[in-house]
């Protein structure tokens, strides 16, 4: 009978840990280690995406804490830093801590345009010295390497800003800039649009917007659903090599404002290091 009770109790035991791994959503840090020929020593960038708000310590100490320790050449931007419905006192306080210390680049994602002031939010975080790229290309010389960095607004600014290019106009645009002699980036914040971007030579392509696709069995499941693919999505996050360049998707920062939890899936923030072939 004790053994049995000991059985009962270790099962209880297993499954209370099973809950809170699944469901811790402390931050993670994930790195990535590329080769380039176009580059020589290392470089390094932080990728966030999909931050929605949410607050890591305060003032986003956490989070700002991490990415000092990476020490990036530029910290990139790929879209819902800043949501439709939830507070986004949280994504001010990232652009805050991050004024003044880092190359800033900035793309949207589709929760800017859904809301009311995208254009509003542009002319804030350029006022703290990020670059924000709407069919543009900014190029930086980083211990002698040249690094082109390209940016497309998400596909939604079709309808909500009819005043500007639409999505695959500013893709194209890019496109067009790619020089053989820079390490070209590309920041879009949608992943399922992949086959679009590598109809350009682009060496690095960034991308969020999936979540981590949300619900994730390690060894098993690989996200469960993607708004951009659907169930069982192909690139809900990590590394992906295409023909002419590698493609990272981030899973996001964003926690408590998801309409359901990650499981097995806890927020990351992304460092990416190019590294001389």
């Amino acid at each position: 009978m004790k053994i049995k009770k000991l059985k009962y109790v270790l099962i209880i035991i297993g499954v209370i840990l099973l809950i809170i791994v699944a469901f811790d959503s402390r931050l993670k840090v994930v790195n990535y280690t590329l080769e380039s020929e176009k580059i020589s020593g290392d470089i390094t960038f932080v990728l966030i995406s999909d931050l929605h708000g949410c607050e890591y310590g305060q003032r986003q100490s956490e989070l700002l804490e991490e990415i000092e320790k990476a020490n990036p050449d530029a910290v990139l931007l790929c879209g819902d830093i800043f949501d439709d419905k939830y507070n986004i006192g949280g994504s001010y306080d990232l652009i805050d801590g991050l004024e003044g210390k880092y190359e800033t680049f900035y793309v949207s994602g589709n929760h800017e345009w859904w809301g009311y002031d995208a254009l509003g939010i542009f002319s804030r975080i350029e006022d703290r010295g990020v670059k924000v790229l709407r069919g543009d290309v900014k190029s930086l010389e980083i211990r002698g390497n040249k690094v082109s960095i390209g940016g497309t607004d998400d596909p939604a600014v079709d309808e909500a800003d009819k005043n500007h290019i639409g999505f695959y106009e500013q893709l194209a645009s890019v496109g067009a800039k790619i020089s053989d002699d820079c390490f070209n980036i590309l920041l879009s914040h949608r992943p399922e649009l992949a086959e679009k971007y590598f109809e350009y030579d682009f060496d690095l392509v960034l991308s969020g917007h999936a979540h981590g696709g949300q619900v994730r069995i390690p060894f098993i499941l690989n996200g469960l659903y993607s708004p951009g693919e659907g169930f069982f999505p192909k690139m809900a996050g990590g590394l992906y090599e295409f023909e002419c360049g590698k493609m990272i998707v981030s899973r996001g920062l964003s926690r408590e404002n998801t309409v359901l939890p990650r499981i097995f899936n806890r927020p990351e923030l992304v460092v990416i290091t190019v590294r001389g072939k």
